[in-house]
């Protein structure tokens, strides 16, 4: 059955070109990962906080080196774009940011970060955040960029609305942490915001 619009980002346009270094002149690099990010990967996930709000725990070097190579793999098959946030000046690992569930027939992806302990409270989240949406929508042509997180963790909430992501509405009970459902907040940026 032929669909009646035509996709909002034709498949292969990620594929098609290496995935780019993001340079948003603010002391932040988004930049492809590295097999030798692991390290500062795995200890980022020994943080009590990492653990509070995300689903995966890193038991060793190793198993991070196969979720960059994953990350890595999810470009070519545009089913996910993931991102170092780096220092500038040095390159030391800061964060990640990421597209999920990158759908580019219609144009929807959904934003995700996470920060080491040592790079909280200094906006890079937003700033990723940020940088991403823009390369995103401008650059890429999304239409749409959604942004979800627990309604109890208020350090997300204010990175959303710091990077241009309006709240939407709450998902009731739609995501499931350690310690059992949560309702969820929907933030959203669209082409034009």
């Amino acid at each position: 059955m032929p669909f009646l619009t035509a996709p909002v980002v034709p498949a292969g346009t990620l594929a098609g070109m290496p995935q780019p270094t993001l340079d948003p002149g603010d002391g932040l690099l988004l930049r492809p990962w590295l097999d030798s990010d692991a390290p500062a990967v795995h200890e980022a996930f020994q943080d009590p906080l990492i653990h509070r709000w995300h689903l995966r725990a890193a038991e060793s070097v190793a198993e991070v080196r196969e979720w960059i190579g994953e990350w890595i793999s999810d470009w070519v098959e545009e089913d996910s774009a993931q991102w170092a946030v780096v220092a500038a000046d040095g390159g030391r690992l800061l964060g990640r940011v990421a597209l999920r569930e990158l759908r580019l027939d219609e144009g929807v992806a959904e934003v995700a970060y996470w920060t080491t302990a040592a790079a909280r409270g200094q906006g890079v989240a937003a700033r990723a955040a940020t940088a991403l949406s823009r390369w995103a929508l401008d650059d890429i042509g999304l239409q749409r960029l959604e942004l979800l997180h627990s309604v109890a963790n208020e350090g997300s909430c204010r990175v959303a609305a710091r990077s241009g992501f309006r709240l939407e509405g709450t998902k009731r009970r739609s995501g499931l942490h350690t310690d059992g459902w949560h309702d969820m907040h929907l933030h959203a940026r669209v082409r034009g915001d």
